[in-house]
Protein backbone atom coordinates (compact mmCIF):
# COMPACT_ATOMS: atom_id res chain seq x y z
CA UNK A 1 0.00 0.00 0.00
CA UNK A 2 1.22 3.24 -0.28
CA UNK A 3 1.54 5.65 1.84
CA UNK A 4 0.11 8.32 -0.01
CA UNK A 5 -3.36 6.58 0.21
CA UNK A 6 -3.01 6.67 3.97
CA UNK A 7 -5.24 9.90 4.23
CA UNK A 8 -8.24 8.40 2.08
CA UNK A 9 -8.33 5.38 4.19
CA UNK A 10 -8.49 7.14 7.42
CA UNK A 11 -11.37 9.57 6.06
CA UNK A 12 -13.17 6.36 5.12
CA UNK A 13 -12.66 5.25 8.00
CA UNK A 14 -13.81 7.38 10.67
CA UNK A 15 -16.85 8.58 8.02
CA UNK A 16 -18.16 5.18 8.06
CA UNK A 17 -17.70 4.57 11.64
CA UNK A 18 -15.75 1.52 11.92
CA UNK A 19 -15.91 -0.88 14.29
CA UNK A 20 -18.23 0.33 16.01
CA UNK A 21 -16.47 3.43 16.85
CA UNK A 22 -17.83 5.99 19.01
CA UNK A 23 -17.76 9.26 16.22
CA UNK A 24 -17.67 12.59 17.84
CA UNK A 25 -18.67 15.73 14.97
CA UNK A 26 -17.79 19.06 15.62
CA UNK A 27 -17.69 22.09 13.21
CA UNK A 28 -17.19 26.09 12.33
CA UNK A 29 -18.03 28.35 9.88
CA UNK A 30 -17.32 31.94 8.57
CA UNK A 31 -19.65 33.86 6.42
CA UNK A 32 -17.54 37.53 5.87
CA UNK A 33 -18.13 39.74 3.22
CA UNK A 34 -15.97 43.01 1.79
CA UNK A 35 -14.92 45.02 -0.97
CA UNK A 36 -11.68 46.86 -1.82
CA UNK A 37 -12.48 51.08 -0.99
CA UNK A 38 -9.59 52.50 -2.96
CA UNK A 39 -6.38 50.72 -4.77
CA UNK A 40 -3.89 51.08 -7.86
CA UNK A 41 -3.53 47.26 -8.49
CA UNK A 42 -0.63 46.75 -11.46
CA UNK A 43 -1.37 47.73 -14.57
CA UNK A 44 1.30 45.58 -15.95
CA UNK A 45 -0.08 43.02 -15.41
CA UNK A 46 -3.34 43.79 -15.93
CA UNK A 47 -4.36 43.66 -12.42
CA UNK A 48 -7.46 46.35 -11.12
CA UNK A 49 -7.77 47.30 -7.59
CA UNK A 50 -7.07 44.70 -5.52
CA UNK A 51 -6.69 43.07 -2.05
CA UNK A 52 -5.30 39.80 -2.03
CA UNK A 53 -6.53 38.81 1.55
CA UNK A 54 -5.21 35.35 1.82
CA UNK A 55 -2.40 34.16 0.11
CA UNK A 56 -2.52 30.24 0.12
CA UNK A 57 -6.44 29.86 -1.03
CA UNK A 58 -6.22 33.34 -3.58
CA UNK A 59 -8.94 35.49 -1.22
CA UNK A 60 -9.30 38.41 -3.56
CA UNK A 61 -11.63 41.47 -2.95
CA UNK A 62 -12.04 43.82 -5.99
CA UNK A 63 -14.24 46.20 -6.25
CA UNK A 64 -17.52 45.32 -6.24
CA UNK A 65 -19.13 43.71 -2.66
CA UNK A 66 -18.62 39.69 -2.30
CA UNK A 67 -18.45 37.30 0.54
CA UNK A 68 -16.51 34.89 -1.18
CA UNK A 69 -12.95 35.17 0.07
CA UNK A 70 -13.40 34.81 3.94
CA UNK A 71 -16.59 32.57 3.93
CA UNK A 72 -15.78 28.90 4.71
CA UNK A 73 -17.17 26.14 6.54
CA UNK A 74 -15.42 22.74 8.25
CA UNK A 75 -16.57 19.34 10.24
CA UNK A 76 -13.97 17.57 12.13
CA UNK A 77 -14.82 14.02 12.22
CA UNK A 78 -13.05 12.14 15.44
CA UNK A 79 -13.37 8.11 15.70
CA UNK A 80 -12.17 6.89 19.16
CA UNK A 81 -10.80 3.01 18.27
CA UNK A 82 -9.87 2.16 21.83
CA UNK A 83 -6.65 1.26 23.42
CA UNK A 84 -5.25 4.95 22.37
CA UNK A 85 -6.06 4.96 18.45
CA UNK A 86 -8.46 7.48 17.28
CA UNK A 87 -9.32 8.82 13.72
CA UNK A 88 -9.52 12.05 12.57
CA UNK A 89 -10.80 13.89 9.60
CA UNK A 90 -11.68 17.58 8.46
CA UNK A 91 -13.64 17.99 5.64
CA UNK A 92 -13.41 21.98 4.50
CA UNK A 93 -15.25 24.39 1.90
CA UNK A 94 -14.05 27.75 1.27
CA UNK A 95 -15.74 30.64 -0.88
CA UNK A 96 -12.70 31.68 -3.03
CA UNK A 97 -13.35 27.42 -4.13
CA UNK A 98 -16.65 27.96 -4.52
CA UNK A 99 -17.25 26.20 -1.45
CA UNK A 100 -16.62 22.81 -2.76
CA UNK A 101 -15.83 20.10 -0.09
CA UNK A 102 -12.11 19.05 0.23
CA UNK A 103 -10.39 16.48 2.91
CA UNK A 104 -7.89 19.07 4.49
CA UNK A 105 -6.84 16.75 7.67
CA UNK A 106 -7.09 13.01 7.40
CA UNK A 107 -4.91 10.87 10.01
CA UNK A 108 -4.27 8.66 12.50
CA UNK A 109 -3.12 9.40 15.81
CA UNK A 110 -2.04 6.51 18.62
CA UNK A 111 -1.13 7.67 22.13
CA UNK A 112 2.12 5.77 23.62
CA UNK A 113 1.99 7.56 27.24
CA UNK A 114 0.76 10.82 28.93
CA UNK A 115 3.82 12.75 27.19
CA UNK A 116 3.85 11.39 23.37
CA UNK A 117 1.52 10.96 20.62
CA UNK A 118 2.65 9.00 17.27
CA UNK A 119 0.45 10.06 14.39
CA UNK A 120 0.49 9.70 10.19
CA UNK A 121 -1.61 10.77 7.66
CA UNK A 122 -2.50 14.47 6.14
CA UNK A 123 -2.49 17.28 8.37
CA UNK A 124 -1.83 21.27 7.93
CA UNK A 125 1.94 22.13 8.16
CA UNK A 126 2.79 23.75 11.76
CA UNK A 127 5.00 26.76 10.65
CA UNK A 128 3.06 29.60 11.95
CA UNK A 129 1.74 30.16 15.05
CA UNK A 130 -1.73 30.11 13.50
CA UNK A 131 -1.06 27.44 11.28
CA UNK A 132 -3.14 24.61 13.00
CA UNK A 133 -6.30 26.29 13.43
CA UNK A 134 -5.56 29.10 10.38
CA UNK A 135 -9.39 27.60 9.00
CA UNK A 136 -11.42 28.41 12.34
CA UNK A 137 -11.64 32.20 12.51
CA UNK A 138 -13.50 32.12 16.11
CA UNK A 139 -10.06 31.18 17.32
CA UNK A 140 -8.22 34.26 16.71
CA UNK A 141 -8.21 38.21 16.58
CA UNK A 142 -8.90 39.56 13.39
CA UNK A 143 -10.55 38.21 10.39
CA UNK A 144 -7.61 36.33 9.20
CA UNK A 145 -4.05 36.53 10.29
CA UNK A 146 -1.84 38.70 8.11
CA UNK A 147 -1.63 37.89 4.63
CA UNK A 148 2.40 39.48 4.26
CA UNK A 149 3.14 36.73 6.98
CA UNK A 150 1.11 33.78 5.56
CA UNK A 151 2.43 33.55 2.57
CA UNK A 152 2.83 30.26 1.94
CA UNK A 153 1.69 27.95 -1.14
CA UNK A 154 1.81 24.70 0.54
CA UNK A 155 0.13 24.51 3.81
CA UNK A 156 -0.60 21.12 4.27
CA UNK A 157 1.62 17.99 3.92
CA UNK A 158 1.19 14.03 4.53
CA UNK A 159 3.79 11.96 6.91
CA UNK A 160 4.19 11.04 9.89
CA UNK A 161 4.83 12.95 13.08
CA UNK A 162 5.10 13.02 16.90
CA UNK A 163 3.70 15.10 19.70
CA UNK A 164 4.70 15.83 23.16
CA UNK A 165 3.72 17.60 26.05
CA UNK A 166 5.63 17.84 29.53
CA UNK A 167 5.41 20.18 32.30
CA UNK A 168 8.57 21.65 34.00
CA UNK A 169 8.36 23.45 37.01
CA UNK A 170 5.19 26.23 36.05
CA UNK A 171 5.88 25.88 32.60
CA UNK A 172 3.68 23.69 30.30
CA UNK A 173 5.96 22.71 27.43
CA UNK A 174 4.68 21.25 24.20
CA UNK A 175 5.74 20.40 20.91
CA UNK A 176 5.93 18.31 17.23
CA UNK A 177 8.17 16.51 15.31
CA UNK A 178 7.90 15.82 11.40
CA UNK A 179 8.46 14.56 8.19
CA UNK A 180 6.83 14.17 4.98
CA UNK A 181 5.76 15.25 1.66
CA UNK A 182 3.21 17.14 -0.59
CA UNK A 183 2.75 17.02 -4.11
CA UNK A 184 0.29 19.77 -5.33
CA UNK A 185 -0.68 19.06 -9.11
CA UNK A 186 -1.76 22.42 -9.82
CA UNK A 187 -0.67 24.83 -6.71
CA UNK A 188 -3.69 27.95 -6.74
CA UNK A 189 -1.83 30.43 -5.38
CA UNK A 190 1.40 29.57 -8.47
CA UNK A 191 -1.14 28.65 -10.92
CA UNK A 192 -3.93 31.46 -11.06
CA UNK A 193 -2.03 34.15 -9.12
CA UNK A 194 1.59 34.58 -10.01
CA UNK A 195 2.00 32.68 -13.56
CA UNK A 196 -1.39 32.39 -14.79
CA UNK A 197 -0.12 28.61 -15.69
CA UNK A 198 -0.67 25.10 -14.50
CA UNK A 199 2.28 24.88 -11.53
CA UNK A 200 2.79 21.76 -9.88
CA UNK A 201 4.64 22.76 -6.45
CA UNK A 202 6.58 19.48 -4.63
CA UNK A 203 8.10 20.19 -0.95
CA UNK A 204 9.71 16.48 -0.46
CA UNK A 205 12.20 15.53 2.11
CA UNK A 206 10.26 17.88 5.05
CA UNK A 207 12.25 17.52 8.57
CA UNK A 208 10.80 19.77 10.89
CA UNK A 209 10.04 20.53 14.60
CA UNK A 210 7.94 23.05 16.83
CA UNK A 211 8.42 23.47 20.88
CA UNK A 212 6.02 25.68 22.73
CA UNK A 213 5.98 27.12 26.31
CA UNK A 214 3.26 28.74 28.35
CA UNK A 215 3.46 29.70 31.58
CA UNK A 216 0.02 32.09 33.22
CA UNK A 217 -0.18 34.99 30.29
CA UNK A 218 2.76 34.37 28.41
CA UNK A 219 3.25 31.77 25.13
CA UNK A 220 6.52 31.49 23.47
CA UNK A 221 7.02 29.00 20.36
CA UNK A 222 9.93 28.19 18.62
CA UNK A 223 9.65 26.43 14.94
CA UNK A 224 12.28 25.08 11.99
CA UNK A 225 11.82 23.12 8.76
CA UNK A 226 13.66 21.94 5.99
CA UNK A 227 12.62 20.79 2.64
CA UNK A 228 13.57 20.57 -0.96
CA UNK A 229 11.45 21.74 -3.58
CA UNK A 230 10.85 21.08 -7.12
CA UNK A 231 8.19 22.88 -9.91
CA UNK A 232 6.78 22.08 -13.16
CA UNK A 233 5.31 24.97 -15.15
CA UNK A 234 3.53 24.22 -17.96
CA UNK A 235 4.74 20.48 -17.69
CA UNK A 236 8.20 21.43 -17.47
CA UNK A 237 10.57 21.57 -14.76
CA UNK A 238 12.10 24.81 -13.85
CA UNK A 239 15.77 25.01 -13.62
CA UNK A 240 16.89 27.05 -10.26
CA UNK A 241 19.83 29.54 -10.59
CA UNK A 242 21.06 28.55 -7.59
CA UNK A 243 21.70 24.95 -8.12
CA UNK A 244 21.64 24.43 -11.57
CA UNK A 245 18.98 21.80 -10.80
CA UNK A 246 15.40 21.61 -11.11
CA UNK A 247 16.18 21.08 -6.99
CA UNK A 248 16.10 23.51 -4.23
CA UNK A 249 16.65 23.47 -0.31
CA UNK A 250 14.82 25.83 1.98
CA UNK A 251 14.98 26.25 5.59
CA UNK A 252 12.36 28.29 7.90
CA UNK A 253 12.60 29.24 11.12
CA UNK A 254 10.37 31.54 13.12
CA UNK A 255 9.59 32.65 16.67
CA UNK A 256 6.23 33.96 18.12
CA UNK A 257 5.80 35.03 21.54
CA UNK A 258 2.31 36.19 22.60
CA UNK A 259 1.11 38.01 25.43
CA UNK A 260 -2.42 37.88 27.37
CA UNK A 261 -2.27 39.50 30.53
CA UNK A 262 -5.69 41.19 32.29
CA UNK A 263 -7.32 42.86 29.09
CA UNK A 264 -4.72 43.09 27.16
CA UNK A 265 -3.42 41.10 24.33
CA UNK A 266 -0.16 41.52 22.27
CA UNK A 267 0.48 38.99 19.64
CA UNK A 268 4.05 38.79 17.59
CA UNK A 269 5.30 36.93 15.20
CA UNK A 270 8.51 36.94 12.88
CA UNK A 271 10.08 34.66 10.40
CA UNK A 272 12.44 33.95 8.11
CA UNK A 273 12.79 31.70 5.57
CA UNK A 274 16.72 30.73 3.26
CA UNK A 275 16.02 30.37 -0.55
CA UNK A 276 17.64 30.36 -3.25
CA UNK A 277 21.28 32.24 -1.59
CA UNK A 278 18.63 35.26 -0.06
CA UNK A 279 16.40 35.35 2.92
CA UNK A 280 13.02 36.11 3.18
CA UNK A 281 11.62 38.12 6.18
CA UNK A 282 8.60 38.41 7.39
CA UNK A 283 6.96 39.74 11.00
CA UNK A 284 3.14 40.64 12.52
CA UNK A 285 3.02 42.68 15.78
CA UNK A 286 -0.83 43.12 16.74
CA UNK A 287 -2.44 44.71 19.79
CA UNK A 288 -6.19 44.71 21.35
CA UNK A 289 -7.60 45.32 24.81
CA UNK A 290 -10.92 44.12 25.92
CA UNK A 291 -13.67 46.16 26.96
CA UNK A 292 -16.40 44.03 27.68
CA UNK A 293 -17.44 41.31 24.83
CA UNK A 294 -15.64 43.98 22.80
CA UNK A 295 -11.90 43.66 21.68
CA UNK A 296 -11.27 46.85 19.59
CA UNK A 297 -7.45 45.91 17.71
CA UNK A 298 -4.33 47.46 15.47
CA UNK A 299 -2.21 45.16 13.70
CA UNK A 300 0.87 45.79 11.45
CA UNK A 301 2.62 42.95 8.99
CA UNK A 302 5.80 43.03 6.39
CA UNK A 303 7.19 41.05 3.61
CA UNK A 304 10.72 41.84 2.71
CA UNK A 305 12.45 39.70 0.06
CA UNK A 306 14.40 40.67 -3.28
CA UNK A 307 11.78 42.36 -5.51
CA UNK A 308 8.70 41.97 -3.53
CA UNK A 309 7.71 43.81 -0.60
CA UNK A 310 4.91 44.81 1.14
CA UNK A 311 3.16 46.06 4.36
CA UNK A 312 -0.12 46.07 5.73
CA UNK A 313 -1.77 47.79 8.70
CA UNK A 314 -4.95 46.92 9.92
CA UNK A 315 -7.45 48.30 13.00
CA UNK A 316 -10.53 46.62 13.49
CA UNK A 317 -12.89 45.24 16.70
CA UNK A 318 -14.20 41.70 17.92
CA UNK A 319 -17.31 41.62 19.23
CA UNK A 320 -18.14 38.60 21.38
CA UNK A 321 -21.99 38.31 21.50
CA UNK A 322 -22.38 34.98 21.75
CA UNK A 323 -20.33 32.17 23.56
CA UNK A 324 -20.02 30.52 19.89
CA UNK A 325 -19.88 33.34 17.83
CA UNK A 326 -18.26 36.52 17.43
CA UNK A 327 -18.49 39.56 15.00
CA UNK A 328 -15.82 41.29 13.42
CA UNK A 329 -14.96 44.33 11.61
CA UNK A 330 -11.25 45.13 9.74
CA UNK A 331 -10.22 47.57 7.85
CA UNK A 332 -6.72 47.34 5.84
CA UNK A 333 -4.22 49.71 4.30
CA UNK A 334 -1.83 47.83 1.86
CA UNK A 335 1.49 49.10 0.75
CA UNK A 336 2.80 47.28 -2.08
CA UNK A 337 7.01 48.64 -2.25
CA UNK A 338 7.50 45.65 -4.54
CA UNK A 339 10.20 46.73 -7.82
CA UNK A 340 11.46 44.82 -11.01
CA UNK A 341 8.32 43.09 -11.66
CA UNK A 342 7.73 42.15 -7.84
CA UNK A 343 4.44 43.83 -7.38
CA UNK A 344 1.79 41.83 -6.07
CA UNK A 345 -1.93 43.28 -5.93
CA UNK A 346 -0.54 47.12 -5.40
CA UNK A 347 -1.56 49.62 -2.89
CA UNK A 348 -4.70 49.07 -1.81
CA UNK A 349 -7.56 49.77 1.43
CA UNK A 350 -10.06 47.64 2.06
CA UNK A 351 -13.01 46.64 4.61
CA UNK A 352 -14.40 43.53 5.46
CA UNK A 353 -16.84 42.14 8.28
CA UNK A 354 -18.29 39.20 9.55
CA UNK A 355 -19.35 36.30 11.73
CA UNK A 356 -17.39 33.42 12.96
CA UNK A 357 -18.69 30.60 14.79
CA UNK A 358 -17.80 27.05 16.36
CA UNK A 359 -20.32 24.44 16.47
Amino acid sequence: MKFGYLPVLVAAAVLSGTAGAEVNISGFASVVGGKVLSGDGVPEFGLGPTFLANYPIVGVYEEDWTFKPDSKYGLQFSADLTEGLTATAQLVGRGADDYDPAFEWAYLSYELNEHWTLQAGKKRLPLYYYSDFFDVSYAYLWIRPAADNYTWQIFNYTGINALFNYQLGEWAVSGNIYTGREDDGKNKLLSDYFFRAPVREIWENIVGGVVSFNRDWLDLRLTYMTYENRRFIDGQPRIWSSTGTDTRRGKFMGFSANVDYNNWVLLSELNRLELDNSDLDTYMVSGGYRIGSWTPFVAYADFDSTGEVHNTTSVGVRWDFHSSAAFKLQYDSVNDKGYDGGQVAGDSKAITFGVDLVF
